[in-house]
């Protein structure tokens, strides 16, 4: 059975993104298979891997329109595959509000092609709201991505309380797989003061890898691919393949347990 991972941070602009699909292609580089799931209305993971916007999407799968399987697109990078989103999304969150079990219809529609997968990843759209638990109700696990400024600790309780009302509720699966730091400048002493905060207070929660600020990671969505591909030798290539590194060894852990 895959291994379902549901990034979520409720402030745009936090590297989310960028994180799940080019740790889905780090991922994916070591022969493991990896589905990408865009639950964001603003579909920037489908362009960040090229895919065909007029297809098929996870709009239509939890409508029930076609199924997962019908949905799914290959990627450039070998054994990654994606089921795009997109702003059809935009109106699901109130479609679903009346509907029973509208808490679990990310999760059903998924579960389908979990076991076709090592990795799924889910991209959730950056609030709170209903799209967003659908995302933690489907998933083993979340990662929270946490840029590296003053701003970004504001949320961050109100996002891990929502965490615990799903695992109450909805998923007692669901576990904080870890927190990660994203466009860390280390010019800066604030970058420093985020991280060393943080990491008192969440001890081994908190990923050892720091993604950088990099210019590389920024160009390679508007070529529609990953940045393992665009340039493989880049800090930004890298570090995500060094934080690949250390999520399959925390899934073996947490598989072991």
């Amino acid at each position: 059975m895959g291994t379902v991972i549901t990034f979520a941070n409720q402030k745009g602009g936090v590297g989310k993104t960028t994180t799940v699909v080019n740790l889905g292609a780090s991922i994916a580089e070591t022969g493991r298979t990896v589905l990408l799931v865009d639950f964001d209305s603003q579909g920037n993971l489908s362009s960040s891997v090229g895919a065909d916007r007029s297809r098929n999407g996870i709009y239509q799968v939890i409508s029930g329109d076609v199924s997962a399987e019908e949905a799914i697109q290959e990627t450039p990078q070998p054994d990654m595959s994606i089921i795009i989103g997109g702003s059809d999304l935009t109106g699901a969150s109130v479609e679903l509000v009346n509907e029973d079990r509208r808490e679990y219809y990310l999760r059903e529609a998924l579960a389908p092609v979990v076991d076709r997968f090592d990795y799924i990843f889910i991209d959730s759209p950056p609030s709170l709201g209903l799209l967003t638990l659908n995302a933690l109700v489907a998933a083993n696990h979340v990662v929270i991505p946490l840029q590296c400024e003053y701003f970004a600790l504001e949320g961050l309780t109100q996002l891990l309380q929502n965490i615990k009302r799903v695992q109450t509720s909805f998923n007692k699966e669901l576990e904080l797989f870890g927190i990660l730091f994203t466009m860390y400048d280390k010019r800066t002493r604030l970058a420093d003061d985020v991280v060393q905060e943080v990491i008192g207070y969440f001890g081994k929660r908190v990923f050892r890898t720091i993604i950088p600020r990099n210019i590389r990671l920024a160009e390679a969505p508007s070529h529609g691919i990953p940045v393992n591909l665009y340039d493989p030798a880049c800090v930004g290539t890298r570090s995500y393949q060094k934080l690949s590194e250390e999520v399959l060894n925390r899934v073996k852990t947490t598989t072991a347990r």
